[in-house]
Parts: C-alpha cells; sequence; structure tokens
C-alpha cells in the first residue's frame, strides 16, 4: 500500500514537470546565455563597442589562439559575443546564433581553458537545447515563421 502511495505521488509531480512549457525553458535559456556572453564582452570595451586596451593585452598573453592574430581574434570574439547574444535574447536567428556561441565555447574550451569544462559544458547543454528546439514561441523567430509562413500560403 505504501509503495502504491509513493508510486501514485511520484507520478503527480513527473506529470507537473512534464507540464511545464518547453518556452518557458528556452525563455530561460535564452536569458542565461544572453547574460554570460553579453555580459563578458561588456567587460571587453568602453563606451557602446570601443575594444579595450586590455582586451588586445588578454587576446595576445592569456587567450593566444593559434592561427589567428590576437587584434582580429579580440574584434572577432567581441563583436560575436555582443551580437549573437543579443540575437539570442530576443529569439531571432536563434539557431543559427546557438551554434556560433556553441562554437566559440568549443574553441575557449579546447584553446584557452580547458580545465573550464563543468562550466563550459553547462553553456553547450543550453546552447544544444536552443539549436535542437529553437528559442520557443516568445521569440522573433516565432513571429516571423508564423507570419511569412501564412503569407506564403496566401500566395
Amino acid at each position: 500500500m505504501m509503495m502504491r502511495d509513493l508510486s501514485r505521488h511520484v507520478l503527480r509531480v513527473t506529470a507537473l514537470f512534464d507540464a511545464i512549457p518547453a518556452s518557458l525553458i528556452a525563455v530561460i535559456a535564452r536569458l542565461a546565455v544572453f547574460l554570460i556572453f553579453f555580459m563578458s564582452a561588456r567587460t571587453k570595451v568602453e563606451g557602446l563597442i570601443t575594444l579595450k586596451a586590455s582586451t588586445f593585452t588578454l587576446f595576445q598573453y592569456e587567450y593566444a589562439l593559434p592561427l589567428i592574430p590576437y587584434k582580429l581574434a579580440a574584434y572577432m570574439a567581441t563583436y560575436a559575443e555582443h551580437t549573437f547574444s543579443i540575437l539570442i535574447l530576443i529569439g531571432l536567428a536563434t539557431r543559427f546564433s546557438a551554434l556560433a556561441l556553441l562554437g566559440m565555447t568549443a574553441v575557449i574550451e579546447i584553446f584557452v581553458y580547458p580545465d573550464a569544462y563543468v562550466v563550459h559544458l553547462s553553456w553547450a547543454a543550453m546552447l544544444v537545447y536552443l539549436m535542437a528546439r529553437g528559442a520557443g514561441i516568445l521569440s522573433l523567430d516565432h513571429l516571423v515563421l508564423h507570419h511569412f509562413g501564412s503569407q506564403s500560403r496566401k500566395s
């Protein structure tokens, strides 16, 4: 009897968890990814988007990526963090932006901070979710898809 009651409670709780909308999960993932990458980008600039001298030093000595000049890497990474994190926040080109930030995460893990795999795996989990499931209904992707999708059916 006790096991049956426990089973019933577990099933009820599981049903509650199953009722969490995917769009809520996507919004939370989008906000978290935005904060991670946008806040990182903001530490590299002064004013709106002028790279700090310390950013170049960071890319030259601490990050020291192979095959790419440090100044180019500094600009690319800083602008990518700004651009793709904002796109993910508003839910526009979400899957593409998540793929780009996943690529950046892989570069960071492989070449810069290989011992930070726990943090990078958590980023990767959110980014892969967004790549696989998209931004959800609370996004510009959803609005654009449904607007243009309905327009093409009328033509």
